[in-house]
């Protein structure tokens, strides 16, 4: 069972050491495997391997990466097949091809046991989220739009899910007082979760924490959107939980994830507008359209260690390509975070 109390504002962190969110999936699809393995080890010698295999082969490229990330993540060669509908040789000729390129291994054999090198372990998370990402953008629900990426999901159920990056700017032109307010806040802490200039927000926002590669709730503010939608009782249970699978799948969770990526990875700032449905009141309450604006910071705590910090309001205007204006009557007026400057 989705827990979408988590689902909301947690989103999934995979992938969050990869690099292949500044990459539009368009270009992707014609990425040769010179440039696969660029993006796999970011370290590679120009190897006579790689003028030897075809260039602008997709199909290819897109069943080698299959090949290396089914047998990285069961290390065992007759569940990669199995998983894959392929064959042994066949699965052992893509990572022979793929090692020979990067010029190092990526599998150790111990014990008849496959065993990832260090190398392939870095490679194993940028190659899994490409795959996931090429599958959103194959079903059309990837794009960028005047340089921003957008992606919308529908589910068999008819439930829906839209994101689009909005330029930093909107912080000043939308009516919203409370993003304005945290951005401010944000920058004259310089970052710090604990300055007193974050004291007059710290009411609204809800705090994420690094744990053992997973991120985790350690604050939800009582005056928060999570907390005036779901309830406070309800909001304060989800405080320790670690994150909880994206509706859709792991491809679909894959693109829902870039803007925590970003902000995780360049300790940054980035600005989204999400339409999506939501149980009202608890995981039993009615489902509800809503609209909102998320703002994500970058954060450090006492200890040294990253946070993120995520400031949600509801959408005064709709600002995602494709989306009819009118729905937002249709988004309760409770989502409304009343904050006093």
């Amino acid at each position: 069972m989705i827990n979408w109390i988590d689902f909301l504002f947690f989103g999934q962190f995979i992938a969050r050491h990869c690099l292949v969110n500044v990459l539009s999936m368009g270009d992707w699809y014609t990425l040769n495997v010179w440039f696969l393995v660029q993006l796999l080890m970011n370290d590679v010698s120009n190897h006579p391997a790689i003028s030897e295999m075809p260039r602008n082969s997709p199909a290819l490229l897109t069943e080698m990466m299959r090949s290396f990330s089914a047998l990285a993540r069961t290390l065992n060669l007759s569940q990669a097949v199995e998983e894959l509908g392929s064959t042994r040789q066949t699965v052992r000729r893509h990572i022979a091809q793929l090692e020979e390129a990067m010029g190092e291994q990526l599998f150790e054999v111990q014990q008849r046991r496959y065993v990832l090198t260090e190398r392939g372990e870095r490679a194993l998370t940028p190659a899994q989220v490409l795959l996931d990402q090429s599958l959103v953008w194959y079903r059309g629900q990837f794009e960028h739009v005047a340089g921003m990426l957008r992606f919308s999901y529908k589910a068999d159920n008819g439930w829906i899910y839209h994101q689009q990056q909005q330029p930093m700017s909107v912080v000043w032109s939308c009516k919203s007082k409370l993003l304005r307010a945290a951005l401010k806040a944000w920058t004259a802490s310089e970052g710090q979760l604990e300055s007193e200039e974050m004291a007059k927000v710290r009411p609204h926002i809800v705090v994420y924490r690094e744990n053992a590669d997973k991120w985790i709730c350690v604050e939800v503010g009582e005056k928060s959107f999570y907390s005036a939608w779901f309830g406070w009782v309800r909001a304060r249970s989800s405080v320790g939980r670690s994150l909880n699978e994206f509706p859709g799948g792991d491809a679909v969770a894959s693109i829902a994830d870039l803007p925590f990526q970003d902000v995780c990875e360049g300790h940054s700032v980035r600005l989204d507008q999400v339409l999506t449905e939501l149980p009202m009141g608890g995981e039993d309450g009615p489902m509800r359209l809503i609209a909102f604006d998320r703002l994500l910071m970058g954060a450090q705590l006492p200890d040294g260690s990253p946070a993120i910090i995520s400031v949600v309001d509801r959408a005064c205007e709709i600002r995602i390509s494709d989306i009819d204006p009118l729905v937002l009557n249709s988004v309760p007026d409770e989502a409304r975070i009343d904050f006093v400057d």
